[in-house]
């Protein structure tokens, strides 16, 4: 998934009126909100604005017509296949109105803008995985799990022997099984959960 690396903005007047956008990157609902409680500018006429976290979506038009402002924003987010990022467009109003459309092309435009410019970097989700090992195969399972970058969450001793929870990126889930089966002669019970 692509994410943000940092907060970028960007700024444009359109038929006298200033749109600011901000945008950043936020790992949950929570985190946008107060961000947004942060740079939100009580003197503009308004302070619209969109967030993508997974699943998790949320916009508002903060006093402008509905559907003008925070749904533009969010499909620029989602146009440019974005996630876990929040934009804010602060307008101040230059005495011309815009109507429905031109709203929608001022707000959804400012944020693409913006976000077209803010530097990106892909994140890969990640996965829970059990590791159930015989005790004289330990060994051989830490370097496997260091070399995947998968980190260790949890570490149980049973009668059997040890189980791990480990967290790695998805996109290495099948290699690390396989590595760990080769690396424990087939020992190794390993599951996603």
């Amino acid at each position: 998934m692509l994410t943000l690396v940092a907060r970028h903005s960007h700024e444009q007047d359109i038929k006298k009126s200033k749109f600011i956008a901000i945008a950043t990157r936020a790992n949950s609902p929570t985190e946008a909100l107060e961000w947004l409680e942060s740079v939100k500018n009580p003197e503009a006429t308004h302070n619209c604005w969109a967030y993508r976290i997974g699943d998790l979506y949320r916009s508002s038009d903060d006093g402008e017509p509905s559907g003008t402002a925070g749904r533009p924003i969010l499909s620029a987010i989602d146009s440019q296949g974005l996630d876990h990022v929040m934009v804010v467009v602060i307008r101040h109003f230059g005495g011309i109105k815009l109507g429905a459309g031109g709203l929608v092309r001022a707000y959804g435009g400012t944020a693409a803008q913006c976000l077209r410019a803010a530097r990106r970097v892909e994140i890969f989700r990640k996965a829970m995985v059990t590791v159930e090992i015989p005790f004289d195969s330990i060994g051989a399972v830490y370097p496997v799990i260091d070399r995947f970058g998968a980190v260790k969450i949890e570490e149980e001793y049973v009668e059997s022997g040890v189980i791990l929870k480990v967290e790695v990126d998805e996109r290495f889930v099948a290699d690390l099984t396989s590595a760990l089966h080769d690396a424990t002669r087939g020992a190794a019970t390993v599951k996603t959960i």
